[in-house]
């Protein structure tokens, strides 16, 4: 044991020391890598923001010149003149196509939309009516509206009668480009990252999944649109991300429409896994190399202590002739010696308990069986010989034959208890189905019984009861309990209820009387072979049997409560298919 505790503290020290400096290094490297990871996507995340604003600023700026450079055409003055709404929707196509722009609207000096051009068609104008009156009223020349799940920034443009310096209106002019998918995977290309446009409460467009969008919603706040410059982490369901967010809208007045730039931290760190498979790889390689080392070193000298702890190890798993070599005369050879002869001397002390102890055995059992049977012999003879006598009429003869037959069935289950409790658990013939079905058909074996029959006996079920069993032991063990239970609860107003009741992987039977609860006398040796309390003619296998059906298919049963209100036993049995169970079906078929 010396060598064997020498030899295991070199190899700790060194499996501790490998592993120490091993598990440091990851986390000092993927704490590192992980913090420079997150600040260049930092970085990128505020580069990809400011080029989009400063994008957006100049696509602003070239969007209000195109709007007043159509605003002063003489062709549109000379059109809006006119006040006739087909007439200028007819002529707006041109000046439409003219500008390359996604909205085209025309409105005369008191904001009725006399023309409309947009992409998509579905635009009405009723929707832009509803829209461009709040565009006039107010001072800004840049606007944004959403409508029909489209975005468009507008500028207004007044048309003027001669000189814009005398204000005479004419009519206004709005001209808008769409946020749309083109506009969100260009962003998303420059930036190499993904991209979210969110007016308000709604997601505008982005090339997020669906359902990141809604959990990109779920997590930030109404209204939310964050430093332009600021990135913070944003868990979309399984991945991770640094996001960034910019507001595109100068106006307090309406929805705020933000930009949110987001990098996937996750993609970004996938190498740290590869590296510390390597430096994992690293390190096991040095633990190996050091214990091959500590141990081609330390074996020399721990191979004797090694041979007589195989020996010990040997003698506790019951093997007396495990080879013992005894080399050298120093101390552990003397030891070695010594451990051999307390090995024999133990060996001939154990054989010599265990002939005491199996005849003491088969003496209580021969005692308890030989009882059993001879009361029921002697019930059988005693019946027979009144049996002989002629002048029985023929309801006593058939109280005889009743008598005859429950002693053979007392003798029979006994004889098939002994039987059961001999069998081993490869035994089993398990087969698929619903244990409710074994419940129900051991009551009606109970019922047979008439001093039974007006007993009260419920179920109740709690999900699925179908499982990998054998029905017919099972059906044995309940039928075992419920005929205990129906010989203690009282004869008017006895009751017993079986609840079944799905527990994870695993289905408890529980079943509960209201008799006077179990003896103290019996109670610590209920399942115990031949144990038996105040019944005439019982046998003490019941609960034995019980026990060992519900152990050899992966359960077990116990006294879950008793008291003077009655008493409760609790099965429980797993309902997945042990590979025993599995093999013994494959067998069977």
């Amino acid at each position: 044991m010396g060598g064997i505790r020498l030899r295991t503290k070199f190899l700790l020290s060194m499996v501790v020391v490998s592993a120490a400096l091993t598990f440091t290094t990851l986390l000092v490297v993927r704490h590192t890598v992980q913090r420079q990871v997150r600040l260049g996507i930092q970085r990128d995340l505020q580069n990809s923001v400011s080029a989009f604003h400063n994008f957006q600023t100049q696509r602003e700026m070239t969007l209000e010149r195109s709007a007043a450079l159509l605003a002063d055409l003489p062709n549109v003055r000379a059109l809006m003149t006119t006040h006739d709404a087909p007439t200028i929707q007819d002529a707006s196509r041109a000046l439409w196509q003219l500008s390359g722009s996604d909205l085209l609207l025309l409105a005369d000096s008191s904001g009725q939309v006399m023309a409309l051009q947009a992409t998509p068609p579905e635009i009405t104008v009723r929707q832009a009516q509803e829209f461009f009156p709040q565009v006039v009223a107010r001072d800004a020349t840049r606007h944004w509206w959403y409508v029909e799940g489209h975005l468009y920034e507008v500028f207004r443009q007044a048309i003027y009668f001669g000189p814009a310096s005398e204000h005479r209106v004419l009519g206004y002019l709005g001209l808008g480009y769409e946020i749309d998918d083109r506009v969100a995977r260009d962003v998303s290309r420059v930036a190499a990252s993904e991209v979210v446009f969110r007016y308000g409460d709604s997601i505008v467009r982005s090339t997020l999944k669906p359902s990141q969008e809604a959990e990109l919603l779920r997590i930030a706040p109404r209204g939310a649109g964050g430093g332009p410059l600021q990135a913070d982490p944003v868990r979309l369901g399984e991945e991770q991300f640094l996001a960034t967010s910019v507001d595109l809208t100068s106006s307090p007045v309406g929805p705020a429409l933000s930009l949110w730039v987001l990098k996937s931290f996750d993609q970004a760190t996938a190498f740290l896994r590869s590296l510390n498979e390597l430096l994992l790889a690293l390190g096991l390689t040095a633990v190996l190399a050091g214990s091959l080392l500590v141990f081609l070193i330390s074996h020399t000298f721990t191979r004797p202590l090694e041979n007589l702890v195989a020996g010990v190890r040997a003698l506790e798993q019951g093997d007396y002739a495990y080879p013992l070599h005894a080399q050298g005369g120093d101390e552990v050879a003397e030891v070695t010696v010594a451990f051999d002869r307390m090995r024999s001397s133990l060996q001939k002390t154990q054989r010599q308990l265990l002939d005491a102890e199996r005849l003491a055995t088969i003496g209580r059992m021969a005692s308890s069986v030989s009882h059993d049977l001879r009361h029921s012999l002697a019930a059988i003879m005693a019946n027979a010989e009144f049996l002989c006598e002629s002048d029985l009429n023929a309801s006593q003869r058939e109280e005889l034959y009743a008598e005859i037959r429950i002693a053979v069935s007392q003798m029979t289950d006994l004889i098939e208890s002994l039987l059961e409790f001999s069998r081993t658990r490869e035994s089993l013939r398990p087969a698929y189905g619903d244990v409710q079905s074994a419940v129900e058909q051991a009551i009606q074996t109970v019922k047979v019984h008439p001093e039974y029959q007006r007993i009260r006996i419920g179920v109740s079920c709690d999900g699925s009861t179908e499982g990998w069993f054998d029905f017919k032991k099972l059906e044995r063990a309940l039928q075992n309990l419920l005929l205990n239970a129906c010989e203690v609860v009282p004869a008017d107003g006895g009751k017993i209820e079986i609840g079944l009741r799905r527990n994870g992987e695993n289905l408890e039977i529980r079943i509960a009387d209201n008799g006077p609860g179990v003896a103290d006398a019996v109670r610590d040796r209920l399942f115990e072979p031949f144990v038996s309390h105040g019944k005439e003619n019982g046998t003490g296998m019941g609960l034995t049997v019980v026990q060992k059906i519900l152990q050899d298919h992966g359960g077990d049963v116990v006294v879950e409560r008793t008291s003077a209100a009655g008493t409760t036993f609790r099965l429980s049995l797993p309902l997945s298919p042990s590979p025993e169970k599995v093999l013994a079906t494959k067998n069977a078929l």
